[in-house]
């Protein structure tokens, strides 16, 4: 018995250790608290991690196992999501309030996720309410494995910068304006890495880099509202990655971010050795919103000069930027088979749907926004969990849009829950038709598309003919200007239920989004995990029995 228990115990140990040499486990814990900075001069209450903010960078390598444990010391409920992560089969974990409890005030909650087969620059942010609007994001990298190559030389090193619009006023009023039907209004400000800079030469340099070497910098839109413009003083910017694609690597004078997008760039210290000013600016405002940040070089001498570069102007100029960016088809990504090797300009559509955004009022003077004529609002039961406990009937309904709007269907708004039911395995195109005044970015949970196409004007079958069906940029964030649309394509082969959202927060929150169910018609483990055995419940699921395990896991 004890040779057993003994060689048994041997046993564990070996597989043990064989997981984690294949699979490495990286450990956080994150303390959530409010505190109290200026960053546009104004005293605010702010959402911290583990006192900094903006909050740690998570540094990762494909197939990485992250696991962090977020105490929430707030005053109210939490949740992080991770945006761009594809959580494979494990939904659970995206953070989304449709799919996860919230951490009640003074509880934590451990999360548990593998960056499986992705590389790339992305960032996580609290997901409930107007938290983003108070912080809490950080950046977040997924480097590639040793044995894949990369399609540039190592940089000397690797910065992040979070740009983003930002307000004084607290999460809470903006929330307040919000649920009395009224707008959040333009932002006071611009930051970088949580602070506002003015060109007059003061301030300590956000990064140094050393003359004739190559930097590379991991830059996201962290905003609220607006897209901006980022540029270096003097320096081009190469392109070489796009939200975890290796993109051809095409050299600018300065690129638009919109909100929820992450670039990866190099930049060669190739200077003059003294002060230049990094720079994001708002763009499509008549009063453009500006903020800096130094870059000094090592052992430079000199002031950088206050004279900015210019932005651009115009939608016109960026969408022929958005045409610019194509998918590197001979670099490897997070596998050693090129990125070109899948080939889904040749693969047919089973399903077509149609996503018209509009904006109108409800109860006569309540703002809302709306896809396909319905406005999104969450439940007390997320609605991954009521679907998962086989009680959706009791919280939402399937399908209420259609997958072909008419103007009928998007000429009133009804408030309620909005879920899409896909087969798995649909090999799906989504049109998102913005018939608002203002720019629009799109994302999808638990996913990457093809972003085959962004024009002006209203979609038709015909326009396929435009659609880039060979080296548009695998990516999980879509812009669409005013008046324009924007198509994707995709296979739905990731099993769970996925958030699609607009990044505009005030859209999201009144309702610019959608829930989609992937899924086989029975339950298995082989397509997705079960309900975490930490998981939270919340709801009329609260005091449910977990669901029998499907047979074929048994």
């Amino acid at each position: 018995m004890v040779r057993k228990s003994v060689f048994l115990g041997f046993l564990l140990t070996v597989l043990t250790t064989v997981i984690k040499a294949e699979d490495p486990y990286l450990f956080f814990t994150w303390k959530v608290t409010y505190g109290t900075i200026s960053p546009l001069g104004v005293p605010q209450k702010v959402i911290m991690i583990n006192d900094k903010f903006p909050g740690p960078n998570l540094n990762t390598t494909t197939n990485n196992n992250i696991v962090i444990n977020v105490i929430n010391n707030l005053d109210e409920p939490f949740l992080f999501t991770w945006s761009g992560m594809q959580h494979r089969k494990n939904s659970w974990q995206d953070g989304m309030p449709g799919t996860t409890c919230p951490i009640p005030p003074g509880k934590n909650f451990t999360y548990h996720f593998q960056v499986k087969d992705q590389i790339g620059s992305y960032f996580y942010y609290p997901s409930l309410g107007l938290h983003r609007a108070a912080g809490g994001f950080g950046g977040l990298r997924i480097n590639s494995r040793p044995l894949i190559p990369v399609p540039y030389a190592d940089p000397e090193d690797d910065y992040t910068v979070l740009i983003g619009d930002w307000y004084t006023k607290s999460h809470v009023a903006l929330k307040e304006n919000l649920d009395s039907g009224r707008s959040i209004g333009r932002p006071e400000g611009v930051l970088i890495n949580g602070k506002a800079g003015k060109p007059d030469g003061t301030g300590e340099p956000i990064f140094t880099m050393k003359p004739g070497k190559t930097y590379k910098y991991r830059i996201c839109n962290v905003g609220l509202k607006m897209a901006l413009n980022f540029r270096i003083q003097n320096h081009k910017i190469k392109l070489v990655e796009l939200e975890g694609s290796h993109t051809l690597q095409n050299v600018y004078d300065s690129l638009d971010l919109h909100v929820g997008q992450c670039f990866g760039v190099l930049v060669t210290a190739d200077q003059e050795p003294k002060d230049y000013y990094m720079v994001a600016s708002t763009r499509f405002l008549k009063s453009v919103l500006t903020s800096t940040a130094l870059l000094r070089y090592e052992g430079g001498k000199g002031a950088a000069s206050p004279e900015l570069p210019k932005p651009p102007v115009g939608w016109a100029w960026s969408l022929n930027q958005f045409r610019s960016f194509r998918w590197n088809l001979t670099a490897s990504a997070a596998r050693p088979n090129p990125q070109g090797s899948y080939h889904y300009g040749k693969i047919n559509i089973t399903r077509s749907i149609k996503l018209v955004n509009t904006v109108g009022k409800v109860e006569g003077k309540k703002l809302r926004f709306a896809l396909s004529g319905v406005s999104h609002v969450e439940t007390e039961t997320p609605v991954k969990l009521a679907q998962y406990f086989g009680v959706a009937d009791k919280v939402f309904k399937y399908d209420t849009i259609k997958d072909e709007p008419t103007k009928a269907d998007t000429s009133n708004i009804l408030v309620q829950p909005n879920v899409l039911n896909i087969e798995h395995r649909a090999f799906v195109e989504i049109v998102f038709e913005n018939q608002e005044r203002t720019s629009q970015s799109w994302h999808l949970d638990g996913y990457s598309f093809f972003a085959v196409a962004v024009e002006p004007g209203k979609w038709t079958p015909a326009k396929r003919k435009n659609y880039n069906l060979l080296d548009a940029v695998y990516r999980h964030t879509i812009q669409v200007y005013p008046k324009c649309w924007g198509a994707i394509l995709l296979t739905f082969d990731n099993c769970g239920m996925w958030n699609i959202r607009s990044e505009i927060l005030e859209k999201r929150y009144l309702g610019q989004q959608l829930y989609v169910q992937v899924g086989p018609p029975v339950l298995s483990e082989r397509d997705e995990y079960s309900f975490p055995a930490n998981g939270l419940r919340c709801g009329i699921i609260k005091d449910l029995p977990d669901p029998q395990p499907p047979r074929d896991s048994l």
